[in-house]
């Protein structure tokens, strides 16, 4: 608006000078000024004229070529999105400009300058704090159980048994188990409780044994002499007896056991109807309400812990934050193929993108073209180049002075 006015003002200047010189007595000087005020003026006018013919009517007067730019609102639009789409941003120079950003290195400084300010770790770290508060455990309960369920009826319990059994069996666990059993079951024989129980257990089953004729009168005779003590003590006597002999590694009885528990372990194994039971009760079990609470209270523990140590490091600045990635940044940036790998599908995505859509550009052009009217559009094309055009009216009002001067000294001679 400056230049506009400064414009109109030198036209003015102009016009005001012209009609002061001609009531001036006639001398040199007069006759010089007004030669150049009367140039001045035509300059002054012809260029304000064409100036205004390019965004409007002059005085509002339908002059054939004026209002240049409405008229040519069409040719305009198109030839600023043949300008965007085929110069200015056209698909090669994108492309190549793409191909020339090493878009991981990019990326990690822009995260590298982002981490080292203690501010930025802070508020990120209070961002996530707030993003873990509100994230819906309740809602997740039924997709950790549905998971779970779903890992239990493809689970292959008798392959998984077998492999652990035969594992066991090869390390010789299940050797070591039975030796623990029955160093268990001696320690509990050598009891004098445990004697006592015996004794007492064996005196009231004999108690009960009916017997006739002499085999019952031995045997009564040999249950009035044996007492509650005397067998308690014969029973851990024979107990621990046998104990010791299935402890020796060379004892029969201890090599049968173990080929009976190994004969029944497999057995297990293998039993089809039993896994089958087990995924049933392990099904039934997962869905029920013990379980959901069990689950949401462990996921609500585990949010209140993430929460609080995320407020911990808000804290400290953020310290393990960066930590973590400086560690992530060293890490990644020993993988070079990785690295490389990623920036030619970055890359190449970029460029479908702009290959998809870069005739969006003249579109979006278009688009807010279309949508000024013509006064609007106006005012923008007068705000972003008037100022440039105002002055050619000052110039021409000066240049028109200047050579006014120049003619009438020439007219003089």
């Amino acid at each position: 608006m400056r230049s506009k006015n400064l414009a109109t003002m030198s036209l003015a200047i102009m016009a005001l000078g012209f009609l002061a010189t001609l009531f001036m007595p006639e001398n040199l000087a007069v006759i010089l000024l007004r030669g150049g005020f009367e140039a001045g003026l035509v300059g002054g006018i012809a260029d304000w004229f064409a100036v205004t013919a390019l965004f409007r009517h002059p005085l509002g007067l339908p002059i054939p070529h004026t209002s240049l730019l409405l008229k040519n609102r069409n040719k305009l639009i198109q030839s600023l999105i043949s300008a965007m789409e085929n110069e200015l941003l056209n698909k090669e120079s994108i492309e190549n400009k793409l191909r020339k950003i090493r878009m991981v290195s990019l990326g990690s400084g822009l995260l590298t300058r982002l981490f080292s300010r203690k501010k930025a770790r802070a508020e990120m770290l209070e961002q996530l704090a707030g993003m873990v508060m509100r994230l819906p455990l309740a809602g997740a309960v039924p997709y950790l159980q549905t998971a779970a369920a779903d890992y239990i009826r493809d689970f292959e319990l008798g392959t998984a048994a077998d492999t652990i059994a035969t594992n066991l069996m090869n390390e010789g666990k299940d050797v070591a188990a039975l030796d623990y059993a029955l160093e268990g079951v001696a320690a509990w024989s050598s009891r004098p409780e445990t004697r006592a129980m015996l004794g007492k257990i064996a005196s009231e089953k004999l108690a009960e044994v009916k017997l006739g004729g002499l085999k019952g009168m031995a045997f009564q005779a040999f249950v009035g002499f044996m007492d509650a003590d005397m067998l308690g003590e014969m029973l851990q006597g024979m107990l621990q007896s046998g104990i010791r002999d299935f402890r020796e590694e060379d004892s029969p009885y201890r090599e049968e056991i173990i080929r009976e528990i190994r004969v029944a372990l497999f057995q297990l194994i293998n039993d089809e109807t039993r896994h089958a039971s087990l995924k049933d009760w392990a099904l039934n079990g997962i869905q029920g309400e013990s379980v959901t609470a069990f689950l949401t209270k462990q996921l609500e523990h585990i949010r209140s812990k993430a929460v609080a140590l995320l407020e911990e490091d808000r804290v400290a600045g953020g310290r393990k934050l960066f930590a973590l990635y400086a560690l992530l940044v060293r890490r990644v940036s020993k993988e070079e193929s990785w690295i490389q790998g990623w920036e030619e599908r970055i890359r190449a995505a970029l460029i479908a993108a702009v290959e998809a859509n870069h005739y969006r550009i003249g579109l979006l052009v278009k688009e807010n073209l279309d949508s000024m009217d013509d006064a609007s559009l106006v005012n923008m094309l007068e705000e972003k180049v008037g100022k440039d055009l105002q002055w050619i009216r000052v110039n021409g009002a000066l240049c028109g002075f200047v050579v006014g001067l120049v003619l009438t000294v020439l007219q003089l001679f």
